[in-house]
């Protein structure tokens, strides 16, 4: 089978945390990614009980240029969440993959012996997406077009195939035979289970609630996390709600034709979520082992099929069948996406996606494979399960899937 397919033979994901996916527009809709990643960062290290000097390899991730300082996302967030000063950064990006990207960059890390404890921070603004032009730095010409354009509304065509993201969508729906009917009854599953998970306080132990802050750095500028003033504290998802089929049959297609709608696609939100990885054998409790990973290619037309291959290449790489797999978190990118993912993998509903996914939470970006790892990981601890996978598809036709061990298991 094609693709790139790695095993991991001591390579433990120590903790993990994120804050409250807060929706588009919302209360984290000033605040930078880098201070997002900061708390975040802080809130992982403090939950392991962990001395950010003991770090030796900073990652981290965004896709939107959410701020002018954009560029040293990577490098800020292991300052200010207290990395050493000597400690290199890296950045990260495999679109709505780039989460798992960071645990797969940090397992090789690890595995070749060149980090013992890596930090892997995803952030993701979609409310700070600017509006950009990419043609005017020589000028504006007299009557010539002026080429200013939503960033984060076009960044979801794909110029190769001259179609959005919600048309592959559309495409798969069509390959598989869905019915609005199905896909909307998939998103309102999605949301009955986020909200039963947010009521039951499953959401609390992954959840570091946000505050308004300031981020010492000796010898340098301080940073700032400022909430709207009316905010306090943010400690809960905003997106999870009540819903019912005949509310999400009432929405309108996002085109004509088109199965999706804003009921059945995934969520906008800000947020940032943090991991740490680590030599397993320097590890007494790991939350899991990262097992092995695999990343394919598909067409760019179909591309919310990639988990299904992914999934397909990481069983065949390290020996399992897919019925060995206990819990398998796939992002919710679209609803027509995930069904079709589903069926072509004939996979048990029952094991799927059991805490809601992005329909309902929302989809920052390059943080969801961070929490798409850290909910397997909790899901085979509190069923005492062996394995899990966290599966996402990519942007421009990619799949990637990441089998994870609950090291109490065996």
């Amino acid at each position: 089978m094609k693709g790139q397919f790695e095993a991991f033979e001591r390579v433990a994901l120590l903790a993990a945390a994120r804050t409250p996916w807060i929706d588009y527009g919302g209360a984290l809709a000033q605040v930078s990614p880098i201070d997002l990643g900061i708390h975040a960062a802080r809130g992982v290290l403090a939950r392991a009980g962990i001395d950010a000097a003991g770090v030796d390899s900073m990652l981290a991730g965004s896709m939107a240029q959410a701020s002018f300082d954009a560029y040293m996302l990577p490098r800020h967030i292991g300052l200010y969440a207290g990395v050493p000063l000597h400690v290199p950064a890296l950045a990260v990006q495999r679109i709505c993959g780039t989460g798992l990207e960071l645990l797969r960059q940090a397992g090789n890390q690890v595995q070749r012996g060149s980090s013992r404890l890596a930090l892997c921070v995803a952030a993701e603004s979609m409310s700070r997406n600017p509006i950009a032009s990419y043609e005017h730095r020589g000028g504006f010409r007299l009557g010539a077009p002026v080429g200013f354009k939503d960033f984060l509304w076009e960044a979801l065509l794909d110029p190769a195939i001259g179609q959005t993201m919600l048309g592959t969508a559309q495409n798969l729906a069509r390959r598989y035979g869905l019915r609005r009917e199905e896909v909307d009854g998939f998103a309102l599953g999605s949301f009955h289970k986020a909200l039963a998970a947010q009521t039951g306080g499953w959401f609390d132990e992954e959840i570091v609630p946000v505050v308004s802050a300031r981020f010492e750095l000796p010898g340098y500028q301080p940073r700032e996390l400022r909430l709207p003033r009316q905010v306090a504290r943010l400690e809960r998802d905003s997106h999870p709600r009540e819903t019912s089929l005949a509310a999400l049959a009432a929405l309108a297609s996002v085109s004509p034709g088109s199965l999706q709608t804003a009921g059945n696609s995934c969520a906008l939100v800000d947020g940032a979520a943090a991991a740490l990885v680590a030599d397993a054998r320097e590890v007494d409790r790991p939350l899991a082992l990262l097992r092995a990973s695999a990343v394919v290619g598909v067409p760019p037309e179909i591309m919310g099929i990639g988990p299904a291959p992914a999934i397909r290449l990481l069983l065949d790489g390290a020996g399992l069948r897919l019925e060995a797999i206990d819990s398998l978190e796939i992002n919710e990118a679209q609803g027509a996406q995930i069904v079709a993912v589903q069926r072509e993998l004939e996979l048990d509903p029952a094991r799927l996606n059991r805490h809601g996914g992005a329909i309902a939470l929302g989809h920052p970006l390059a943080a969801t494979g961070l929490r798409l790892a850290h909910s397997v990981a909790r899901q085979l601890r509190a069923r005492g399960a062996r394995y899990g996978i966290a599966a996402a598809c990519i942007g421009g036709g990619q799949g990637m899937a990441l089998l994870l061990e609950n090291p109490d298991s065996s």
